[in-house]
């Protein structure tokens, strides 16, 4: 076994990682937090449970796909290692996964032991035509490794108080959150995922969040098949990281309000 973790955010990362010469095991990150229900003790059995429930009913998977897919792959987390690397984007879908992975490591392992990195494309400005990590060659993640930063203490404490308040939704509570703290550390990109994620705790008078009302409006304006709606919101909203799937639960949400045909 090697001594050094990648865990990566999902699989489309997976084939430009796997042209790299780096070292180490690899962890697939295959959820979807910033959807669905969540409770704040990640480790608890009852929230990968419910975690479940809800992603095969939604999804339409089996619980068999989900337990080899997720929680087996989690199962990696239980080996000691002296290094591990984070591999999250900038958009909330990341960031929310980012928490979720550092409140299991900071509960999990003795933080003092293993050194903790985060990479993020948006460290690399040369790569800025590309959307994702799904985009990139081994040489660029190469490169990105290169530039990676260590986290410390105080990001993981940080890290905890954004968990709780994103557990919590309460908006009100977030935003004071999000006005108190100056200093973001090695998790910049933090900030500006969690104020996105506050314009999603908000309805409009119509009683529609703010992205149902995007996607009304995506609508309205001519877009009538689902792929046309998803290409204009990736367009507009590139900070929510929203793969079709997830988009797709908004807009049957729409369609059982009756605002939309598709």
């Amino acid at each position: 076994m090697s001594n050094i973790l990648h865990i990566l955010n999902g699989d489309s990362a997976l084939s430009g990682f796997n042209e790299t010469g780096l070292d180490g095991d690899v962890l697939v990150w295959r959820e979807v937090l910033s959807e669905g229900p969540l409770q704040e003790n990640i480790l608890s059995g009852s929230f990968w449970s419910a975690r479940s429930k809800w992603i095969t009913k939604t999804f339409k998977e089996t619980p068999e796909v989900y337990q080899h897919k997720v929680i087996d792959e989690l199962g990696k987390l239980n080996s000691t290692y002296t290094e591990i690397n984070l591999w999250f984007e900038f958009d909330l879908h990341c960031q929310v996964n980012l928490l979720g992975v550092l409140q299991m490591l900071t509960q999990k392992t003795d933080m003092s032991a293993p050194a903790i990195y985060l990479i993020c494309l948006a460290d690399c400005v040369q790569f800025d035509n590309a959307r994702g990590l799904g985009e990139l060659n081994g040489e660029q993640f190469e490169e990105l490794y290169d530039a990676r930063e260590r986290l410390n203490e105080w990001e993981f404490e940080l890290a905890t108080e954004a968990w709780q308040l994103y557990v919590e939704g309460d908006a009100a509570e977030l935003e004071k959150w999000l006005n108190e703290n100056s200093f973001w550390g090695g998790v910049p990109l933090l900030k500006p995922a969690l104020q996105a994620h506050l314009k999603r705790l908000e309805t409009n008078a119509a009683g529609l969040s703010y992205i149902e009302q995007r996607l009304l409006d995506i609508y309205n304006s001519g877009a009538k098949t689902r792929s046309a709606i998803f290409i204009a919101f990736w367009d507009l909203e590139k900070i929510y990281g929203m793969g079709d799937t997830e988009i797709d639960i908004y807009l049957n949400r729409l369609k059982e309000k009756r605002l939309i045909e598709l």
